[in-house]
């Protein structure tokens, strides 16, 4: 469900900027930009380079991009 909030235009010039260069929507930069941050206040060891590649395998689980692990 879609929701309107009031926010800066600050934020959105550089979601703007972002967004162009990440190939996103501004909506969906923010959204970015809210879900790492979401999970480096719930994670403060973990840097923004782990952050990332945890969602990423994350999407990558749900695109269906999964193999087994082989040992050794």
């Amino acid at each position: 469900m879609a929701t309107a909030v009031r926010i800066s235009e600050k934020l959105v010039n550089a979601a703007r900027k972002y967004s162009r260069i990440d190939h996103r929507s501004i909506t969906g930069q923010i959204e970015h930009w809210a879900k790492i941050g979401k999970c480096a206040e719930e994670n403060p060891d973990l840097t923004y380079g782990l952050i990332k590649e945890i969602l990423m395998g994350l999407e990558e689980l749900e695109q269906g991009e999964k193999s087994e692990y082989k040992f050794g």
